[in-house]
């Protein structure tokens, strides 16, 4: 591997890292399980591995963005992850920064050419 992949890919991970919590406050709008939010994340184009997955759900959680509880799903017990009152706060927080940051970066790439 070069340099520059190295470089790039720390710099892709970074990228993914800082979008994956608004990706996860989007996805439990709608209540999920760890395994079924992961398999929904991934069909919307989005794979995460499920030693990330699951210590940023813990890490939400004790951030009062989500809240868990035990649930009987499909003849087993889960615990089912879903938005705080907090975390839909944070949600439409993020996401309107993310409409400003989009757009901001549009008008820089559109300006380059």
């Amino acid at each position: 591997m070069s340099d520059n992949h190295a470089k790039f890919n720390k710099l892709t991970m970074e990228l993914r890292r800082g979008l994956l919590v608004m990706a996860v406050l989007e996805a439990v709008v709608t209540p999920h399980y760890g395994y079924s939010l992961r398999r929904h994340m991934e069909q919307n184009g989005l794979t995460v591995d499920e030693g990330t997955l699951y210590p940023l759900l813990r890490r939400l959680e004790s951030q009062e963005l989500l809240t868990s509880d035990w649930q009987v799903q499909e003849g087993r017990k889960r615990r089912v992850y879903q938005l705080s009152t907090l975390g839909e706060q944070a949600r439409e927080v993020m996401a309107r920064e993310w409409q400003q940051l989009n757009q901001a970066l549009t008008n820089l790439t559109e300006g380059a050419q």
